[in-house]
């Protein structure tokens, strides 16, 4: 059986130094949702998954088709 290769992405809100910054706003649209949209055109990886704490990542995913 070939191997399967996934991808975690964190995207935790307690950060120290710049809270709520996977939600911070870049060109319109929250930076969670840029670092999984590139993660997900990697072609080695069969399934892209966002580990997190917060409800408002899980919707901003949920709205990308994650």
């Amino acid at each position: 059986m070939p191997m399967r290769a996934v991808a975690i992405i964190p995207a935790r809100m307690g950060s120290t130094r710049f809270p709520g910054k996977v939600l911070a706003d870049v060109d319109g649209r929250p930076l969670v949702t840029h670092v999984w949209e590139r993660v997900c055109a990697a072609k080695s990886l069969a399934e892209v998954f966002v580990a997190t704490d917060s409800d408002g990542v899980a919707v901003a995913i949920e709205r990308e088709g994650g």
